[in-house]
């Protein structure tokens, strides 16, 4: 007898989908997101190293990849579209879990869906169905895995990945609960790659993952599925909290990838509730005499870095970012962060009038911004990532960013493919064209 959790979300996963309007939308938005920074992000180093092992490798032309001129086999490229997707660290997170759905779980599901060139509704539901299930395991294992040091999107992610895998190769309840058994044995990845090419290729593993398991289970591979939250299983050995009743509440109902947060900022997800805040006031770098910022805790070891020096660096440092946002950088553009850009005097001089300062009765998605004016006049904002803005608002922001990363040819191509009768293998074509 299989256990709750493994027995709804295979029940979940297999059967059929009955989406908000706004789910529905808001995962149009992230697989064009996903498009966007995996196309931007398609000549980093680590995407150039993933990319070419793989191409040496070979093996049959299955599946598209970023920056590739020629398709390799689904498991490959899922590794390689995941660890991509996720080199620049641009693309979307939920913070009921802190996971990075979309770079998990697009690659998994493109990889399968462009051999059989599913229409794009079929694309982006089972993308869903994957996306929602990643995060309701990361509800599950709750927030000790995450501080003990298990990497949400790699460990949840995989998850997500066979589940939405599974969809795309119609597997049954049966089978899918198979597939969560078996991911439980393949599933892994660290915080500590955080800042280096490990934490990237974790999405990748996690895309693959699912993958290999879907396609395994579809021949007929039988394992354990209490694996997951059985005795002696994932959540048990890998310091889960097993929060059965909050990670199904409202399964198939409730759609909690609603509330996914696209990233507006190319920068540390730590640093976009500042700046976000910054938006409701003006900061233009004349008129400031000051600053102060007010962040979670948890921020003040992430993304404070003082005196940056490189273009990496600037994306961890509150006084930096403030500081371009107030003399006129675009903070959504990759090139705005450089290592010319932390030598601006401008830059510097208003950084030292910058003070970061931690309050835990704020929230890990709050910041409190003041700002006094050479005129005598204090200026305070507060801003919640949680507190989305109106589904209109959030599409004009993520396709201009999307604009800003691929054009607006390429952006108008991919939207109308997503919104209209598409099928995989033109929403593929995007990934290297």
């Amino acid at each position: 007898m299989t256990d709750t959790l493994t027995t709804r979300l295979a029940a979940f996963a297999a059967g059929p989908v009955s989406a908000s309007p706004l789910a529905q939308r808001v995962t149009c938005l992230s697989a064009l997101d996903w498009l966007a920074v995996g196309r931007a992000g398609a000549e980093e180093p680590v995407s150039k190293i993933v990319r070419e092992m793989a191409q040496d490798e070979g093996g049959a032309g299955q599946a598209q990849v970023f920056g590739g001129a020629e398709a390799l086999p689904a498991r490959a490229a899922a590794l390689v579209n995941g660890t991509i997707s996720h080199a620049l660290d641009y693309d979307d997170t939920h913070f009921a879990h802190i996971g990075h759905p979309s770079v998990a779980v697009f690659p998994a599901v493109l990889a399968l869906a462009e051999q059989r060139d599913c229409a794009t509704v079929e694309i982006l539901e089972a993308a869903l169905v994957g996306m929602e299930g990643s995060i309701r395991v990361g509800l599950w294992l709750g927030r000790s895995h995450y501080q003990t040091g298990f990497h949400q999107t790699a460990t949840a992610g995989a998850f997500g990945a066979g589940l939405a895998a599974g969809r795309i190769l119609g597997l049954s309840a049966d089978d899918m609960a198979q597939v969560l058994g078996l991911i439980a044995t393949r599933a892994a990845g660290l915080k500590a790659q955080f800042g280096t090419m490990g934490k990237p290729y974790n999405a990748g593993l996690a895309a693959s993952t699912g993958v290999e398991v879907a396609l395994l289970v579809a021949r007929g591979f039988q394992s354990n599925p209490d694996a997951l939250a059985g005795a002696r299983g994932f959540g048990e050995t890998h310091h889960g909290e097993a929060n059965e009743i909050i990670a199904l509440d409202g399964l198939g109902e409730n759609w909690l990838f609603e509330t996914v947060s696209h990233k507006f900022h190319a920068c540390c997800h730590g640093l976009h509730a500042a700046l976000e805040a910054a938006r409701d006031l003006d900061i233009a770098a004349p008129e400031i005499e000051e600053m102060t910022v007010w962040t979670h805790p948890r921020w003040m070891s992430v993304c404070n870095q003082h005196s940056p020096t490189t273009g990496l660096g600037a994306k961890f440092s509150y006084g930096t970012v403030l500081a371009m946002r107030a003399v006129g950088y675009n903070t959504a553009r990759l090139e705005s962060y450089s290592d010319r850009v932390c030598a601006d005097p401008r830059i510097i001089e208003l950084r030292n009038r910058i003070t970061v300062k931690s309050d835990d009765s704020l929230s890990e998605t709050q910041a409190v911004l003041s700002v006094l004016r050479r005129d005598g006049v204090r200026d305070e904002a507060t801003h919640d990532l949680q507190n989305l803005p109106e589904l209109a608002e959030r599409e004009g922001r993520v396709r201009r960013k999307a604009t800003l990363l691929i054009g607006a040819e390429r952006e108008n191509l991919a939207w109308s493919i997503l919104k209209g009768d598409g099928r995989a293998q033109g929403f593929a074509g995007l990934l290297n064209d």
